[in-house]
């Protein structure tokens, strides 16, 4: 912006060499049908356009003379004149206000003088124009976003000019006002104005307001667009999901999120667990499984409880029992609860790893489990189909003993006695 200040500035002070071109200015709404009118010519008196020299001298600087631009000094100078005539006070006014922006210290300074500036509506066309859009760009950094509209709507009228930043910055002036109804016709009139070389900007402020106004499908149609237009972003990728969840549309939900992933757009923990989410709940645990465990390793997803559960419950989902049931272990070691161990150790048994399974069993035991009467069985049989059958009438007498398992537990019982005879094996 203060390179713009300062083209601006040059032309200003041209003033004082030679006249400004006559220009016309233009009704808005019939800019392109009617001739524009005739704006009258001034110059400043020559008392005035000494000091203006002299400001603007010593605002340039020297090179050849080794002198830098000195901003204060030519503010000072220009803070001195006392100007009589209408336009003396409106020139003199902006050279005020540009030096005031290019300080960057002092907005309400700038504000000011650029308002004294342009009430008159006397400065050349470009001047004017400039003037305008300055002040503008002033009040919606100072957060006065009522006066920056008003004043960006002035510029297209005077000047009959159309682009996208401005389009973007009255947009933006709208949601600052909460008016976020009002956002979309500027937005869309930024998206054209910018035509083949589209900016984001507008488009995240359409989105903006359809999201927080719940319109939620309004803000999809956006999104579809934007990730076309700009595929490279990864912030796209990731929302796009989201909106889709918001609207329950689970399989574009998906489909997004993972090619999102194959174009290494995901980067963050919660972006993998969301993945791995959706592709479980998408009936697909063994892409779940094998995603979160690849993250997990590389330390990207946090290797604790509730990760390494979830990873367990993904490989039993996928019927990977051997799998589950070695996550299943981490578990119970990280938290060395009854439950854990008991899953790992029933999951063992299913996968006929009967040695293994008897200790994770008797461990939940020892941790407190509740239903010791099946736990007790499942060891019985561990030890049956291992052939130990001492040790497995052992521990179904100790089933018996639990009221919920009695009736079950006898007639294992009896299996385990009449094989042990029949292997002629004592208990």
């Amino acid at each position: 912006m203060f390179k713009q200040l300062s083209t601006s500035l040059v032309i200003a002070t041209s003033l004082l060499i030679a006249q400004a071109p006559i220009a016309d200015v233009a009704n808005a709404a019939e800019a392109k049908q009617e001739k524009k009118k005739k704006r009258p010519t001034y110059l400043t008196s020559p008392r005035v356009s000494k000091k203006i020299q002299k400001a603007f001298e010593l605002y340039s600087g020297d090179e050849e003379k080794g002198l830098e631009s000195d901003v204060p000094g030519a503010l000072e100078v220009l803070l001195e004149i006392e100007p009589s005539k209408d336009y003396d006070k409106a020139f003199v006014a902006r050279f005020i206000g540009v030096m005031y922006a290019q300080l960057g210290n002092n907005d309400a300074k700038t504000i000011e003088w650029l308002k004294k500036a342009v009430e008159p509506d006397l400065l050349s066309e470009t001047d004017h124009g400039e003037s305008l859009k300055l002040l503008a760009d002033m009040q919606m950094q100072s957060k006065d976003y009522k006066a920056a509209l008003k004043n960006y709507y002035a510029w297209m009228e005077f000047t009959g000019k159309e682009d996208g930043p401005t389009y973007v910055k009255v947009a933006n002036a709208y949601y600052s006002l909460k008016q976020l109804d009002k956002v979309i016709v500027p937005a869309d009139k930024a998206i054209a104005a910018f035509g083949d070389k589209p900016n984001q900007n507008p488009y995240v402020l359409k989105i903006t307001s359809f999201y927080e106004r719940k319109k939620y499908k309004e803000a999809i149609e956006v999104l579809e667009t934007v990730i076309q237009l700009f595929p490279e972003n990864k912030q796209w990728w990731t929302q796009l999901p989201m909106f889709y969840l918001l609207v329950e549309d689970y399989g574009k939900a998906v489909q997004t999120l993972d090619l999102a992933y194959k174009l290494g757009h995901l980067d963050k923990e919660g972006q993998i667990k969301t993945l791995a989410s959706l592709y479980s709940q998408s009936e697909a645990p063994y892409k779940a499984a094998r995603l979160l465990e690849k993250h997990i390793a590389s330390g990207l997803v946090k290797r604790d409880d509730k990760n390494i559960s979830t990873l367990a419950n993904a490989w039993h989902s996928a019927q990977h029992i051997d799998k589950a049931a070695n996550y299943y272990g981490e578990l119970a070691k990280m938290t060395n609860l009854a439950k854990h161990y008991r899953k790992q150790g029933m999951l063992l048994k299913q996968d006929e790893q009967f040695a293994k399974a008897i200790p994770a069993l008797e461990k939940s035991i020892e941790l407190g489990i509740k239903d010791k009467g099946r736990i007790h069985m499942s060891i019985a049989e561990a030890y049956f189909y291992l052939e130990k059958y001492k040790q497995a009438y052992a521990a179904i007498q100790k089933a018996m003993k639990e009221p919920g398992t009695r009736k079950s537990a006898k007639s294992w019982k009896n299996f385990i006695v009449d094989t042990a005879k029949r292997k002629k094996v004592s208990i």
